[in-house]
């Protein structure tokens, strides 16, 4: 039997299953999500393979397990964020500084990747309620500015954040912050002077 290294049977396996999740991603962020099998990841955690059937049992299963992980925790952390700020303004920036962090970690390209690749049905619904919840904090400021199609308008931004976090540089912290100012900038007041 395997050795437990936890408290309990229920707390080895959320600490094991942990660990699986947190080395999946880790492999699609240094090889790709083509990277991800379960015999990289049993060998990765020092598994057998029956022993990751426990846990997954298919590659399809430990895709959608990895995603759906992943999508609930930066809703938190986007909500926590908006909630922290007092004017609108102020909201829409901390949305926008909180997403462009998520995305600058390199497990969210991870999870981009996987999401990319044939998923259950299930998991693709439970994935768009998730990804749904993202873009809420931002849909919640809108609405509360009285911005017309708040939620259409969300997915513009996020699209616009997608873009900006490819203009960003490790270390160039000017730069950077010109990009989230201009982003700022577009989202919360649009263009003001005339074109040409």
């Amino acid at each position: 039997m395997p050795r437990i290294s936890a408290d309990t049977l229920a707390e080895h396996r959320a600490n094991r299953l942990r660990a699986l999740l947190d080395a999946g991603r880790e492999i699609v962020a240094e090889g790709g999500a083509e990277a991800l099998t379960l015999a990289a990841l049993a060998r990765r955690v020092g598994l057998s393979r029956p022993s990751l059937y426990e846990y997954f049992r298919s590659r399809e299963e430990l895709v959608a397990a990895i995603v759906s992980d992943a999508l609930p925790e930066w809703a938190q952390k986007l909500e926590a964020a908006v909630a922290q700020a007092d004017t609108v303004p102020a909201k829409i920036e901390a949305y926008l500084r909180a997403e462009l962090e998520i995305i600058a970690d390199g497990s969210h390209g991870a999870v981009v990747a996987l999401s990319a690749h044939t998923l259950p049905d299930s998991s693709r619904e439970e994935i768009r309620a998730e990804h749904e919840r993202l873009l809420a904090p931002l849909v919640g400021v809108f609405r509360e500015a009285g911005v017309r199609w708040p939620e259409t308008r969300a997915m513009l931004v996020h699209g616009m954040v997608e873009s900006a976090s490819r203009l960003l540089a490790p270390g160039r912290g000017d730069h950077n912050e010109t990009v989230i100012a201009a982003l700022l900038d577009q989202v919360v007041h649009g263009l003001h002077q005339p074109i040409g």
